[in-house]
């Protein structure tokens, strides 16, 4: 199949996103954080003007192609099933990582355009699509998907085709918006003969194979993408410990590993990260990928969040595993997910989203500091 040229990709990507911050529908709600957003990344002028979509335009032509690292949004939770709100984590979490002032090398590519109460295009029938296909592109008659994971997963298949040595860093969203983002990635790599792994830091296993009916949500992702390695061995989770069942029921039935977060706590990250290491070499291993659930915390740093758990780990331990990681392999790809900034459990007693959002920064300019030096 040949390569779209680099113009047919970037009319579908017109098409696909919109800027940085506009990924959730609305009129009202949070317009001042993403009018602040937007004036950090096109200038002041750009909002007064209402110029900020042709100078995101524009900046994709010129700037896209030069960058080593993209930024993305997915701002949908619909997911997620039992505490909606993360479909706000691509706009708080932007906010908190530009304002740090801290030099992330990255291009922000923008937000995946999101119908709020879609998932995936084939749960649709054809007279839904043709109706969300007018509401989103202006035509019935349009061939391009309507539901975000849909959209997501065909502009990263072209994005890894254009640009097979850029990475990208993905904001969503509750975590089903990683299953497009992963199977991209995974079968680009395959493509180019690279030998990857999944790194999945995540308080849950989210290995079922379907959830009331549904085979692509926050609990079935990951059991989705296996198929995609080239093998379970090829797939770690880190860091769970909210499971109907025991550890073994998981690695005997799926054939991959798991570091509950118990063992972080009695072997110590630095521990743990060289077995993982050492795991991964011995299959030959030269790339990752890191998906990011920010419940993989405790939640008296990170209860901000659909699903907070006791018992998690602190910042410091993810960050020790990664940067063991990042000193032996490349990190080709990875997201944040899971960041619900209006939603509060009862039992966090922090300031919130304050406290989530700037751990969520710091893990993720680790992260796409790490994919834009190599």
């Amino acid at each position: 199949m040949n390569t779209p040229s680099r113009a047919e990709f970037l009319a579908k990507t017109k098409h696909y996103l919109v800027p940085p911050g506009e990924g959730v529908f609305t009129v009202h709600t949070a317009s001042d954080k993403r009018e602040n957003l937007q004036r950090k990344l096109f200038g002041p002028d750009a909002v007064k003007d209402k110029r900020v979509r042709e100078l995101w335009e524009k900046s994709l032509e010129t700037t896209l192609p030069q960058a080593k690292c993209v930024i993305f949004g997915i701002a949908s939770d619909a997911g997620g099933g039992i505490q909606r709100g993360a479909n706000w984590g691509p706009l708080f979490l932007r906010e908190t990582l530009i304002n740090s002032k801290d030099d992330l090398r990255a291009y922000d590519v923008g937000d995946v355009r999101v119908i709020p109460h879609l998932l995936h295009d084939k749960y649709l029938n054809d007279e839904t699509i043709k109706k969300c296909r007018q509401a989103l592109y202006g035509s019935e008659g349009i061939a391009l998907p309507v539901s975000p994971l849909s959209i997501a997963y065909d502009f990263a298949k072209s994005f890894h085709e254009q640009f097979p040595a850029k990475s990208m860093f993905m904001i969503g969203g509750d975590h089903s918006v990683s299953y497009p983002i992963v199977r991209a990635y995974l079968e680009a790599k395959k493509a180019q003969g690279k030998k990857v792994a999944l790194v999945h830091f995540d308080a849950h296993t989210d290995l079922l194979e379907e959830r009331l009916g549904i085979d692509i949500c926050f609990g079935t992702w990951t059991s989705q993408v296996i198929p995609f390695l080239e093998s379970p061995k090829h797939l770690v989770q880190i860091g769970i410990r909210a499971s109907g069942k025991e550890r073994m029921h998981w690695e005997n039935k799926f054939h991959h590993t798991q570091i509950w977060a118990k063992e972080v706590f009695d072997r110590g990250a630095n521990a743990v990260a060289d077995d993982i290491v050492a795991q991964l070499k011995k299959l030959d291993v030269e790339e990752i990928y890191i998906s990011f659930d920010i419940d993989v915390l405790d939640q008296e740093y990170a209860g901000a969040t659909g699903t907070p758990e006791p018992g998690g780990l602190s910042p410091h331990e993810p960050m020790l595993i990664m940067q063991t990681l990042f000193e032996n392999f490349k990190i080709g790809g990875a997201d944040m997910v899971e960041i619900a900034p209006q939603v509060k459990s009862s039992a966090v007693k922090q300031i919130e989203p304050e406290t989530t959002l700037m751990v969520a920064a710091s893990l993720s300019t680790f992260l796409i500091q790490a994919m834009g030096s190599k």
